[in-house]
């Protein structure tokens, strides 16, 4: 999933650009809070997405203005444990509530999560959900490749895009 190495380069150096802003007030400031935070985010580079699942579901209630951040590396996680539907939810309703760049990562990761979604309706024999999942996953793609290419430096998401029209033309 080449999509996931480039969100998961772009999220940490995001979300550590954060936290050092954050030195003043709010949950973010002590080192319970970074102890906390460095756990999740080795575990979910390391692949163990369930301890990285677990501490993003404690820490997400009292992160504060870092919640957001928190949000999507768990839809992440969510994602690149196979936990699909799970990914689709936490990261589309985020991409609701934000706008700019945040709002094109969590519209990557639900995108991604719709196709894999679709791939398995549509390996299933439902084509109908397939149909919907794919054209859900294609209008994520397009918005985050068109909106700012800068988020796409490898290609990934432009190449799982195509491969979503091709698929959706199969249909």
């Amino acid at each position: 999933m080449k999509a996931g190495l480039i969100l998961r380069a772009a999220f940490a150096g995001a979300f550590l650009t954060f936290l050092a802003s954050c030195e003043s007030g709010g949950v973010t400031s002590g080192d319970g809070f970074r102890k906390q935070y460095t756990v999740a985010r080795t575990a979910l580079e390391e692949g163990r997405y369930d301890v990285a699942i677990r501490h993003y579901q404690r820490m997400i209630p009292n992160a504060g203005r870092a919640a957001p951040r928190l949000q999507l590396e768990y839809a992440h996680a969510q994602l690149r444990a196979g936990d699909y539907a799970g990914a689709r939810v936490s990261a589309g309703t985020l991409a609701q509530e934000q706008s700019g760049d945040a709002r094109l990562a969590a519209l990557a990761v639900a995108g991604t999560a719709a196709h894999e979604l679709g791939l398995a309706a549509r390996q299933s024999g439902d084509p109908a959900s397939a149909k919907a999942l794919l054209t859900e996953a294609q209008s994520a793609m397009a918005e985050v490749v068109n909106s700012n290419p800068d988020l796409d430096p490898l290609g990934a998401l432009s190449g799982r895009l195509a491969s979503i029209k091709v698929q959706l033309a199969a249909l």
